[in-house]
């Protein structure tokens, strides 16, 4: 496939010109290829499914973030799930007692929406001024990708990672079960892994997605919480205290003591999610079912699919591209 050049320029330039005509003219400038048959499109470095390219455009554009607001962003297969959960249950304990939660009716994705995927999906400039605040979106754009207003108020943003190599197995996982209007066979693991390493997935490379927001943490803690999906499995506690601080919902000391930390870790917890009624029937907005949310959920899975070959391939490429960031995995 003929390599075409890789577009740097701002939101605005596209969107300003973004009729139909002038966005299949820009599509025409960027370079594309086929992933489990879909058609990825290089845009500002970042590969994005072509149908993502336009939803991304608008929040650019439209989306005026408030210092209130609450962004979350992750690689897809990461721990998104999770994350909306959490940060949802933290956000309105004091609405919505635990055995009256909306997660035991409604799938997390359906109470925090994506500003790719849903917010700006249908519609170029929807009204959000009516969302009480704090407002919580979520989000897979890399973080030089976001709208402007994002990085440059006061909001906050939740970034949270996972090992690439069970980020890699989730994601192939996800992909051969998942149905978007199409059905071909799915893609073969090691052509996926070439593509993996080259970068070359929804949203990738993912050594930009991580380091992009491990970069903006460090130099700004105070706006950008980085998590790591295995310290979350390792000690649920700390780090749920940690995202409701950050957050600006600290717990109290009654609170802890009632044990609400634990109810709010046991109601999100993938054991909990995965076995209710609204994860397991029906689809969402006809796209995907709840279910291919929850698959294993642990930690060190990549074993049981990856051969030494390829661990040893992806972990020398994770040391070249982590190299001097100060950013470690376990593995």
């Amino acid at each position: 496939m003929e390599k075409k050049q890789d577009l740097e320029c701002s939101s605005a330039e596209v969107v300003d010109n973004s009729s139909n005509d002038k966005f299949q003219e820009l599509l025409q400038t960027l370079e594309q290829v086929i992933w489990d048959g879909v058609p990825l499109v290089k845009y500002a470095g970042c590969w994005l499914q072509v149908n993502h390219l336009r939803p991304v455009l608008s929040s650019q554009k439209h989306f005026k973030a408030k210092d209130t607001d609450i962004i979350l962003s992750t690689m897809p297969k990461s721990g998104t799930t999770w994350l909306k959960a959490l940060t949802f249950s933290i956000a309105n304990r004091n609405v919505f007692p635990i055995d009256q939660s909306p997660l035991l009716t409604s799938n997390p994705h359906m109470l925090v929406s994506f500003l790719e995927l849903n917010v700006y999906w249908k519609q170029d400039n929807p009204n959000l001024e009516n969302i009480p605040s704090p407002r919580i979106f979520s989000t897979h754009m890399h973080f030089k990708l976001l709208p402007d207003s994002i990085r440059e108020s006061n909001c906050k943003i939740i970034y949270i990672c996972r090992n690439p190599l069970d980020q890699f197995v989730s994601l192939i996982h996800f992909l051969s079960q998942k149905n978007f209007g199409k059905d071909p066979d799915p893609i073969a693991i090691d052509e996926a892994f070439d593509m993996y390493r080259q970068g070359i997935h929804a949203f990738g490379p993912f050594w930009d997605h991580i380091l992009g927001y491990w970069n903006a943490y460090l130099e700004n803690p105070r706006k950008v919480l980085f998590l790591k999906y295995e310290d979350l499995k390792e000690d649920i506690t700390s780090q749920v205290k940690k995202i409701a601080e950050f957050m600006g919902f600290p717990f109290s000391q009654e609170e802890e003591e009632q044990g609400l930390i634990d109810q709010i870790s046991g109601l999100c917890s993938f054991e909990t999610l995965s076995n209710l009624a609204v994860n397991n029937t029906g689809n969402m907005e006809g796209r995907v079912k709840p279910n291919l949310f929850f698959r294993k959920g642990q930690v060190g899975d990549w074993t049981n699919y990856l051969t030494p070959a390829m661990t040893e391939r992806i972990k020398k490429l994770m040391d070249s591209k982590f190299e001097g960031s100060g950013l470690r995995f376990k593995t």
